[in-house]
């Protein structure tokens, strides 16, 4: 989290403290678990919904539908229909998205890394 003195200057919408800002609100929408897992699955691969949907598995289509939209009106993900019967539609990362890919797999490297405290840790709290 940066600081206010470091925030001086910049637009009142990029400070994530602020409920208002446009910071907090395209953080909120990112800092989801399937936002996060649609881009690690997404890499620098392009997909079709059913190859996203069998690579994140848990996620419903309703969910995974919510969560492309969501991604496509932050400019992360492009989504190319093509004019088929029934209609191809592939999804991409964008250069923003694969830049937030590489915070969502320091993320993972950190899951698998601490994995085994975090086991510990729940054994010990009871779970």
């Amino acid at each position: 989290m940066v600081t206010k003195q470091q925030l001086k200057g910049l637009p009142e919408d990029a400070d994530l403290r602020r409920a208002d800002s446009l910071a907090r609100e395209i953080f909120s929408d990112v800092a989801n678990k399937w936002a996060l897992l649609i881009i690690e699955a997404l890499g620098e691969r392009t997909l079709r919904f059913s190859e996203l949907r069998d690579e994140v598995e848990g996620v419903s289509h309703k969910m995974l539908t919510q969560n492309l939209r969501m991604l496509e009106r932050n400019g992360l993900l492009e989504r190319k229909v093509y004019p088929t019967v029934p209609p191809r539609v592939e999804y991409t990362l964008t250069e923003p998205g694969r830049a937030l890919r590489t915070a969502v797999d320091a993320m993972c490297g950190w899951t698998h890394r601490y994995l085994g405290h975090i086991e510990d840790a729940r054994r010990r709290f009871g779970e």
